[in-house]
């Protein structure tokens, strides 16, 4: 059976941050993610979460000017001290809300840095973020994202990605693999998945064109999850949508899907 995670910062948008992991519990689910925490103070967010049995599942590394359109610096070669002093504070709020992976955002490469140099400081990055967070027990992902959402972004397949998890060569460095970024830039989802699943250490989900829940666009999810559950699959799966309309009443593929919000 699937594990759905709620993403906060997607489906309760318009509910105050703080108020959202209550969201969350009251519609049923029993674990969260968003982008960043590092607006709140730490020990309030493991409240919230204790407070309404909640399990944090991933949040990302800081990631820049994020407001600025900033979309990760990890490829961004004048910038590695500043990468590095963002997964010294990661690994702060990760340990503290007992959230055991963490997303580096490759981000935009930068005007005048050619692609070498944006790979060897990405891949420099990760493996020096990979060390840091695996000394605590911690898993390090790196998405793919499609370049029709943010042109220019460094890390846009999966291949590419798994190329440079090979080069990095940390045990607890993985993929993460989203569902609706991969179906525009490069489909051949399930067998995808399938060749790549013991590389895979995290999954979000989208329906494309428009990034709403899934069953309003053209990726068949009965299909698709239904086969990840087969092949084994026993990460949780981010909701990382927008919602057509209200959070609620979109809700309803899960049951629909033969699946459960809170897994037994």
């Amino acid at each position: 059976m699937p594990k759905f995670a709620a993403n906060l910062t997607m489906l309760f948008g318009d509910v105050p941050f703080l108020d959202r992991f209550d969201a969350a519990s009251r519609a049923g689910f029993r674990a969260v993610e968003y982008l960043f925490p590092y607006d709140f103070d730490k020990q309030d967010l493991r409240d919230r979460l204790t407070r309404h049995g909640l399990t944090q599942v991933l949040h990302n590394l800081p990631a820049g000017n994020w407001a600025g359109g900033e979309r990760g610096i990890a490829c961004h070669p004048d910038r590695i001290d500043e990468f590095d002093a963002g997964v010294a504070r990661a690994i702060d709020y990760a340990t503290t809300l007992g959230c055991g992976r963490l997303n580096c955002l490759a981000g935009i490469v930068p005007p005048g840095v050619s692609e070498h140099d944006a790979r060897t400081t990405f891949v420099r990055n990760v493996k020096s973020a990979a060390a840091a967070l695996g000394r605590v027990g911690l898993r390090l992902l790196i998405e793919p994202i499609n370049t029709r959402d943010i042109p220019g972004f460094f890390l846009t397949h999966t291949r590419q990605a798994i190329a440079i998890l090979d080069e990095v060569g940390a045990d607890n460095a993985f993929v993460q693999y989203d569902v609706y970024h991969m179906q525009i830039m490069e489909g051949d989802l399930a067998k995808t998945i399938e060749h790549h699943l013991p590389r895979i250490g995290h999954m979000q989900i989208a329906d494309p064109p428009a990034r709403n829940e899934p069953g309003t666009g053209e990726v068949n999810y009965k299909f698709l999850l239904d086969r990840i559950d087969r092949l084994g699959y026993q990460g949780w799966i981010g909701l990382e949508y927008k919602p057509a309309g209200r959070t609620e009443d979109g809700l309803g593929w899960i049951e629909a899907g033969g699946w459960e919000r809170t897994p037994s």
